[in-house]
């Protein structure tokens, strides 16, 4: 059982840290912002973009934000460089979660193994002891039921915060494309993008 009680308390731990990691990334979310960013980039108007990206850490403004600031260069490949360091720190210690859904009905399984060995024992003595009997017996089911238990308690949050990765990474592709097309509409209007990111960087 105490194999089994670690399992459990390092799930726990893990669940508690994924918890609290899209808690804070849900409060930066600002999607009005965001919209503004969107207009502002669409209609050329780079300095207002620029604003707005700066001084926050809501995720995809500052995606954006380096986006821009290495548009001289390649504005697509910093933002994916960006969305990917996001999506790693999303998917953090998540294995652990997954490792835990197989090991603990193992340990469970190993538990009963071993209260049936010691119920097998205790029947080869000459004097059968009843309760020696009836108590590996409940061991074996005790530990089967914890690493199954433990495994149903991992496996919801992992599929929920599994499904939350996914709902991210589809965010983040579709506002990179998306800023994509807007930076390419804006040049067709005479807008340069790398022009504005070239200034912004030139040393002062």
């Amino acid at each position: 059982m105490w194999p089994i009680l670690v399992s459990f308390l390092l799930s726990l731990c893990v669940f508690l840290d994924r918890v609290i990691w899209w808690s804070v990334l849900q409060s930066k979310l600002k999607p009005s912002l965001q919209n503004q960013a969107r207009e502002a980039l669409g209609t050329g108007d780079f300095a207002k973009t620029w604003q707005l990206t700066s001084n926050t850490e809501e995720p995809f403004l500052f995606n954006l934000r380096e986006g821009i600031t290495h548009a001289n260069t390649s504005m697509l490949a910093a933002m994916q460089l960006h969305a990917t360091h996001l999506i790693e720190k999303a998917e953090a210690r998540m294995w652990v979660l997954s490792t835990m859904i197989t090991l603990a009905p193992l340990l469970g399984l190993f538990g009963t193994i071993a209260g049936l060995m010691g119920s097998f024992a205790a029947i080869g003595d000459d004097q059968l002891a009843v309760s020696a009997v009836t108590g590996g017996i409940g061991e074996a089911l005790i530990a089967t039921a914890c690493g199954i238990a433990i495994a149903v308690i991992c496996l919801l949050p992992y599929n929920f915060f599994r499904k939350r990765i996914s709902v991210l990474r589809s965010s983040l592709e579709r506002w990179i494309n998306h800023s994509e097309l807007l930076v390419k509409s804006a040049k067709e209007h005479g807008h340069d993008l790398e022009a504005f990111s070239s200034a912004i960087n030139r040393p002062r």
